[in-house]
């Protein structure tokens, strides 16, 4: 879909980020229990630099999607502070959510669908035309502008919703489990898309960071700079993992012993964190 970077260039890319620009993304004792009593989130605190892709991993209930909604300002915390790019999360700016499902409109085209978020902003037509262009071509559905949803197979749906949080031209990009209903062959193909996309991204004066949730400990490995595990009962983070391996990541790296290795820490992170919970 996209050429990835030169290893170098990327390298470069990532280390160039501004060391003094505040967090991309920054909790203060941030949680959430909900009007029933349920603590769905115990407060942490939590940055993330400009730049970066962190993945929240774990099963089921443990706050996953909670702490995503609470970075996009979907959800209020009911402790502590959530901070985007040094301004709290009620007036920032420049962020885009990628849901479970594509949430396309049926009857609309795909050129439509993208647009939205633009026609909903206001911006002029031929600007935000172009930029749907632009977007379509990121993802690889430039030849797919005029097809309705129900032409596309299930990736290319996702592809589209992913081009239409590309369309706003976010800083900040939080996607849950994007590619949790697809099959294991498609959801390879677009992870690896993904970190091209992101990779891409990182050579602008204006870098891309990703928060990615998944229940998959290879995608995991295979997409993050750092990985953060969580277990329910209150959610919360229990372990992190930093991925050193470089930039690009290939589909030859996924069977190699690194690959493994790190995904079997990753297992055992899970399996302890769940220890002690009813069933």
């Amino acid at each position: 879909m996209i050429d990835a970077l030169s290893g170098a260039l990327i390298d470069a890319a990532i280390d160039a980020v501004t060391s003094g620009a505040p967090p991309a993304v920054h909790l203060q004792g941030a949680g959430k229990t909900f009007a029933n009593g349920q603590q769905a989130l115990q407060a942490l605190d939590l940055s993330v630099a400009p730049g970066e892709f962190v993945t929240l991993l774990g099963p089921s209930g443990c706050g996953k999607s909670t702490l995503l909604r609470l970075v996009a300002g979907l959800l209020p915390p009911s402790a502590g502070r959530v901070w985007l790019d040094g301004m709290p999360v009620a007036q920032a700016r420049h962020l885009a959510y990628v849901f479970q499902e594509p949430t396309l409109m049926p009857w609309a085209r795909v050129q439509a669908n993208v647009r939205l978020p633009l026609d909903l902003a206001g911006v002029a037509r031929a600007e935000a035309d172009a930029r749907v262009e632009q977007a379509l071509g990121l993802v690889g559905l430039a030849a797919c502008a005029q097809q309705l949803p129900r032409e596309l197979s299930g990736g290319m749906q996702m592809r589209v919703s992913i081009a239409r949080a590309l369309v706003t031209r976010p800083r900040l990009l939080l996607m849950d489990e994007p590619f949790g209903a697809l099959d294991e062959i498609t959801r390879n193909r677009l992870d690896a898309e993904l970190q091209a996309l992101w990779l891409t991204h990182q050579a602008g004066r204006a870098p891309l960071t990703v928060m990615f949730v998944t229940h998959s400990i290879h995608e995991a490995v295979f997409l993050s700079q750092r990985v953060l595990v969580m277990a329910a009962r209150p959610g919360r983070v229990v372990d992190e993992l930093r991925i050193d391996e470089p930039f690009p990541r290939s589909a030859a790296w996924r069977v190699s012993p690194a690959f493994g290795a790190l995904a079997s820490r990753l297992q055992d992170s899970l399996l302890q964190a769940s220890e002690g919970e009813p069933a």
